[in-house]
């Protein structure tokens, strides 16, 4: 059991990713302290998460919205009033706000509120989380914390907003590492496209292009996503530490 007696917190844990992370690591024997925007996929995640961790009792759920900071510290306080400490963490939540995703995606088009949504969404959660639990995970020693950036940090027509923000998800994820060093290790994961909501986005053909772009001509799964965190959040990825690193097939990020 790779995560026996740790606790962690992972955000969107009712979409897919982040729901397949939570699993992963509950059947490691983690305890979860796990959120979601919508209460309704939380409560499906809290289900899958209690049926992989064998007990309702090593799960708390708690509907948050990672944006706001008077939300996060209620998620945090209620993690550690049931588990003590939180050696954890997992930033799951990102992408795009479907509310803002409809309209012009080239950059000189885009409205304002797409970019904002998009900056918030991807990098307002990290911020908060990191500052509420990173200071214990330095008192006590220990912490892992992984982000979730993306191939297209590296840039995307059409998505510049997205890849400027996980480019930003990259580069706060090396600062971490060296601010929180050496007790706390901090890596990123970079997916290529995983079967997620963001595929109803993309449409078919879009998808179907990074389908050739792979080496292994498929699409990227949320277990791929999980047993890489599973890994990195563990004490196997121990040595591990400011890495941001690509689960897409062979796509590889480079500027």
């Amino acid at each position: 059991m790779r995560m026996k007696d740790r606790v962690a917190l992972v955000t969107g844990a009712g979409g897919p990713m982040g729901m397949a992370v939570a699993k992963r690591f509950a059947e490691e024997g983690a305890s979860l302290v796990i959120t979601d925007i919508s209460a309704t996929r939380l409560a499906e995640g809290e289900r899958a998460v209690a049926e992989a961790a064998g007990s309702a009792g090593k799960v708390v759920a708690l509907r948050t919205n990672a944006m706001v900071r008077g939300e996060v510290e209620e998620l945090v306080a209620a993690g550690r009033e049931k588990f003590g400490s939180i050696q954890i963490l997992a930033n799951i939540v990102g992408g795009y706000q479907g509310q803002h995703y409809d309209g012009p995606a080239d950059l000189v088009h885009m409205t304002e509120a797409r970019w904002d949504a998009t900056m918030q969404l991807n990098l307002k959660p990290g911020f908060h989380l990191v500052q509420l639990l990173a200071p214990a995970m330095l008192e006590n020693g220990y912490g892992k914390i992984l982000n979730i950036s993306s191939v297209n940090f590296a840039g995307e027509a059409g998505s510049a907003d997205y890849g400027a923000a996980k480019a930003g998800v990259a580069s706060l994820t090396r600062s971490l590492a060296m601010e929180l060093a050496p007790h706390v290790n901090v890596n990123a994961i970079a997916p290529g496209i995983i079967r997620t909501r963001v595929l109803a986005m993309l449409g078919p053909e879009n998808a179907e292009v990074y389908r050739e772009r792979s080496l292994l001509k498929r699409l990227g799964e949320p277990t791929d996503i999980a047993n890489t965190a599973l890994f990195l959040c563990s004490d196997e990825g121990g040595y591990i530490t400011g890495e941001i690193l690509p689960v897409s097939g062979g796509i590889w990020p480079a500027l």
